[in-house]
């Protein structure tokens, strides 16, 4: 019987290439952890710290270092962050070296509600609780929120898309649906804006309204602006 040398080697060649790729598997995944590297892909200062962070990851052990990487769960891991409520996303993952990285995108929120207790509003129009961490520059609003909250953040996240009126509104009262107000920095009149509808529009009025006053050094005189009668402009002195 003649013997196949060349396939005899062939099967004694894979054989090896997986007895050593289950032994490197094996070993690779009974490594420790060597540390854990967390970033935030967003531009907001933390309103979690990376030791919460931290904590949510390894949960009840004392470090990343006790952990093997045959014990990981990445999809639990993640889970556990978006339980919280200051993280809108969250990517978990191991290196080929140990390292144990987690990218967070925290939400991002767009308005301060007065409320018992307050509560942000983040750009996705959900409400989002307060950090102890860092507190947002955000306008304050005040008033019958809840029926409005998809508008309201509308007309927020035209007003930050705006860079007049973004460094120009500090607060907004809300009335009722019909009738929103603007409370204006370093002036003390109230901006009737009135429902959110035409928002572009009175934009453009207001800014009209405002470098006229300006000019004729009146802004000081004037105790409401009225935008809510198309191209018109009407403004009540003190």
């Amino acid at each position: 019987m003649k013997v196949n040398w060349a396939l005899l080697k062939f099967v004694l060649l894979t054989s090896l290439i997986v007895l050593l790729f289950g032994f490197t598997k094996k070993r690779n995944q009974e490594r420790k952890l060597t540390k854990i590297d967390i970033e935030f892909l967003d531009q907001n200062a933390p309103f979690i710290t990376r030791n919460s962070v931290n904590k949510m990851l390894i949960q009840n052990h004392d470090s990343v270092t006790s952990l093997s990487k045959e014990t990981l769960v990445l999809k639990e891991m993640e889970s556990r962050l978006l339980q919280n409520e200051m993280i809108r996303d969250a990517n978990v993952f191991v290196t080929v070296d140990g390292q144990l990285g987690a990218k967070i995108e925290q939400r991002n929120p767009i308005a301060r509600v007065s409320a018992s207790p307050d509560y942000y509003i983040d750009e996705d129009g959900e409400k989002m609780p307060l950090s102890s961490v860092y507190t947002a520059r955000v306008p304050l609003v005040t008033g019958n929120v809840t029926k409005i909250q998809s508008q309201l953040t509308h007309l927020v996240q035209n007003i930050r898309a705006d860079e007049f009126m973004n460094k120009s509104v500090v607060g907004i009262d809300v009335a009722n649906e019909e009738m929103v107000l603007l409370r204006m920095r370093k002036h003390n009149y109230k901006v009737l804006f009135g429902d959110t509808n035409a928002i572009d529009l009175k934009f453009q009025n207001y800014k009209a309204f405002y470098q006229k006053a300006k000019q004729d050094k009146t802004l000081e005189d004037y105790k409401t602006v009225d935008l809510r009668f198309g191209s018109q402009v009407v403004a009540t002195k003190k």
